[in-house]
């Protein structure tokens, strides 16, 4: 009778009790993480130059004159692409960032944790910036474990002061970069060239960001993904048996123990139990025993094992991106019903993420009848209602708009201030306005009435409003 090799296999599942950087007691276990070499690893370093390069170059990017990215938090001022937004797009932002938490789902749905692994800056900065300063500077894991123990003396001193005057200089160059992103590259260069006395909350702002980056990446490390990034609890209910993961084949890798090259041992499987694994995880898990809220997919347990299984002439793979069910039945599935369902969501809130987009007008104007005050009338027949409006300029460029009632005949605007309305570039107008209309054309006491502010000829917005006229049978 055959056995089914899951029924031999088991895990332990009391690892699922504690995560590994932290002991019993609740004190930190430092990371020592071998260094990482091997295929994946090098298309990793090509992935990361690539996106540290457009990081750092971001602020400098234009489009048409206006940068690439601006997330300016404090005037409420964004800009994507070229193209400027403002609380009144709120709508806009808050579809995009449903949008993008939908996609964040089908992606770890489908691929897991691909982006922690090769996209989040986190992992990018700590695992191939900052971890490689730290092994060209101490040494790999052991020559950094023997430092650690070692007396201060003038070697220890060198290396590890050296070390962390990188760490601080690399942390103010993220932190002045993501200021540029904040208020722009200008400005930003205005607060470092100039006395902190004159930019106190830049100053400030600079400082907190640096000291923020040199803790995190100093000392606070894989505790970010473990501990306070949230996304990695949330892949406890994203994932599925079908999601492609890092992952162990069990199937052909147990029971694990140790072999020699070319040896025949048909009671082994392939794994050689040397623990590479786990000695280069970042994070200090055993790939082994599972899926684990810890792994962040870095792909370093991927390279080391295929390194062990060449030299023991065993085929690559035995780690590798794999879902459950394509291990246990052999059966790649990506598209499964909530994939489906997933992209079909998804799909719906870009179009009508794109549509909005593309028919949002260059301006948003705001009318609101006076208060306190009634309708007036005219020696030329004529009814009129005082408006206050508001138009802001989402443009880069100075708009000068003209407002028209339409729809009704006869009626015309009369503006306080001259006849054109001038709104500088992305900034805003006030004032009032009288709109008059026929008292023939006023039946039932209110009427509503549109208003298009047009430039060159170009309707660039259209308001409704009411206007406010005698009750029917009144004089």
């Amino acid at each position: 009778m055959e056995t089914n090799k899951n029924e031999l296999y088991e895990y332990d599942e009391s690892f699922r009790d504690t995560i590994a950087t932290v002991d019993e007691a609740g004190k930190r276990i430092w990371m020592y993480p071998k260094k990482p070499s091997g295929t994946y690893h090098n298309r990793r370093i090509i992935v990361t130059i690539a996106l540290l390069g457009l990081f750092f170059s971001g602020p400098f990017i234009k489009i048409n004159g206006h940068p690439l990215l601006l997330l300016n938090i404090f005037e409420r001022k964004f800009i994507l692409f070229g193209n400027v937004f403002w609380p009144q797009d709120f709508f806009l932002l808050a579809l995009t960032l449903i949008s993008f938490f939908v996609f964040v789902i089908l992606f770890t749905v489908v691929f897991g944790r691909l982006w922690c692994g090769w996209a989040c800056p986190q992992t990018i900065f700590m695992e191939m910036v900052f971890r490689k300063i730290e092994y060209w500077i101490e040494g790999d894991a052991n020559q950094q474990r023997k430092l650690n123990k070692a007396p201060w003396n003038t070697e220890k001193i060198i290396k590890k002061g050296s070390k962390q005057v990188i760490f601080l200089v690399i942390s103010l160059l993220i932190s002045h970069t993501v200021m540029a992103y904040i208020v722009g590259k200008d400005q930003t260069y205005d607060i470092i060239s100039a006395s902190p006395s004159e930019h106190m909350s830049g100053f400030i702002g600079l400082m907190f960001f640096t000291g923020l980056f040199y803790w995190v990446f100093a000392y606070f490390r894989e505790q970010a993904c473990t501990v306070v990034c949230p996304y990695g609890r949330l892949q406890g209910v994203l994932l599925v048996k079908d999601s492609i993961v890092v992952a162990y084949d069990w199937l052909r890798g147990e029971p694990r123990g140790k072999i020699k090259k070319e040896e025949v041992q048909t009671a082994k499987g392939d794994c050689v139990d040397c623990k590479l694994c786990i000695h280069v995880c970042p994070t200090g898990i055993d790939v082994r025993n599972g899926t684990q809220l810890e792994c962040v997919n870095c792909t370093a347990c991927i390279d080391a094992c295929d390194e062990v299984m060449v030299k023991v002439g065993k085929p690559k793979g035995l780690i590798r991106y794999a879902s459950y069910n394509s291990i246990q039945d052999g059966v790649k599935k990506l598209f499964t019903a909530r994939v489906i369902a997933y992209s079909v969501v998804l799909s719906v809130l870009l179009i009508l993420t794109s549509f909005l987009l593309f028919t949002r007008s260059d301006i948003d104007v705001s009318i609101k009848r006076s208060k306190g005050l009634t309708y007036q009338k005219t020696e030329d027949g004529y009814l009129s209602n005082l408006y206050n409006f508001v138009i802001i300029n989402k443009t880069f460029s100075e708009v000068t708009v003209l407002p028209k009632v339409i729809g009704i005949e006869n009626a015309y605007i009369q503006q306080v201030a001259g006849d054109q309305i001038i709104i500088p570039a992305e900034g805003k107008f006030e004032g009032v306005f009288f709109v008059k209309i026929p008292k023939e054309q006023i039946t039932t006491g209110k009427k509503e009435v549109i208003i298009s502010f047009t430039m060159d000829g170009k309707i660039l917005d259209k308001v409704s409003t009411n206007f406010v006229g005698p009750l029917p049978g009144s004089k």
